[in-house]
């Protein structure tokens, strides 16, 4: 129960990195922390209620969320965005 409640905590104060970042850089790294965060969550969860398929949904989401992440920082080196 006690990391449930680190995880949510964690992902409360990535939102508010994500929401009032300066940079659009820093909230595509906060993005990527959500969604490390949340495949956190899901494995845990799985872990506590015995479902083998939760671990498995995590680690799709987790490959998903790394291609996400890639193509968005493709995107911002190409569009020289947050770039001094």
């Amino acid at each position: 129960m006690a990391a449930m409640v680190l995880l949510f905590i964690s992902a409360t104060l990535t939102m508010i990195r994500m929401l009032i970042g300066p940079t659009i850089p820093d909230r595509a790294v906060a993005l990527d922390a959500l969604t490390t965060t949340t495949a956190g969550a899901m494995v845990l969860y799985g872990i506590i209620t015995k479902q083998a398929v939760m671990i498995d949904v995590a680690l799709v989401y987790a490959v998903l969320s790394y291609i996400a992440t890639l193509y968005i920082a493709r995107y911002l080196v190409k569009k020289r965005v947050g770039l001094a």
